[in-house]
């Protein structure tokens, strides 16, 4: 999904904004699973959400898996989109450059007000790379983030990808983790600008052969990287009616 993260100069019905958990004093993050969903409508559910937050707003983390698309970010180029076929290419409003979605990756969005937690863009993106980098050693892959481009690798092959964008200090976008896909359309592109860079999934290094196992694992060490409790909740109205 990126390199560069994109910054800009960013209500909660069920009543959990600004809601603390009282056992553990965290405060609390509602965690919504949005199934497969084509590209575009969740791009312009976050976009206003994030427009529509204020300083009381929960945050949120959306899972989802995609259907298949190319997204070429703010510093896409493009030429790196080499043969797109029949896979169609979205220009979006995130950091970085060309990425793949597709079935078999999952992708969250984390919803955060970075300002109430505290965190910078850098240390955001760092934040986020561990808390993949700690679910795959739950599975006894190891993982490392690469200085200069961020996501996260494996033997020298790229596992996941950030793409990110901050407005009025709340983020959207987030991150594509690949569990168990089709790898090939990778090849039609320079993944995130970078020309032969090799990719992984979980499934080609041992690992589960399904999201669902994967997802509690990432909420729960991304959650740990921020110091938040979660909470599952419904789907959002304005994805319930698509």
């Amino acid at each position: 999904m990126a390199a560069e993260p994109a910054v800009s100069d960013a209500a909660d019905p069920a009543g959990t904004a600004g809601r603390i958990d009282k056992r553990r004093r965290l405060p609390v993050a509602l965690v919504r699973d949005l199934g497969r969903q084509p590209y575009e409508p969740v791009w312009h559910a976050m976009q206003a959400f994030t427009d529509a937050r204020d300083a009381d707003t929960a945050d949120e983390l959306w899972l989802v898996e995609h259907e298949p698309v190319f997204t070429l970010g703010q510093a896409g180029k493009p030429e790196h989109v080499l043969m797109a076929g029949d896979i169609p290419v979205i220009q979006v409003d995130r950091g970085g450059q060309v990425t793949y979605h597709g079935p078999g990756q999952l992708v969250l969005y984390p919803l955060l007000d970075l300002r109430r937690l505290k965190v910078g863009v850098r240390e955001y993106v760092c934040r986020i790379e561990q808390s993949i980098i700690d679910t795959l050693a739950d599975w006894n892959i190891e993982a490392v983030r690469r200085e200069g481009a961020p996501g996260v690798y494996v033997a020298g092959a790229k596992i996941a990808a950030l793409g990110i964008r901050v407005r009025r200090g709340c983020s959207f976008h987030g991150l594509a983790f690949n569990i168990d896909m089709d790898l090939s359309p990778f090849r039609r592109i320079n993944p995130c600008g970078y020309a032969g860079l090799q990719v992984t999934s979980m499934v080609d290094l041992g690992g589960p052969s399904g999201l669902q196992a994967v997802k509690p694992a990432l909420v729960e060490h991304l959650a740990a990287q921020f110091g938040l409790a979660v909470e599952s909740a419904p789907l959002p109205e304005c994805v319930a009616t698509w």
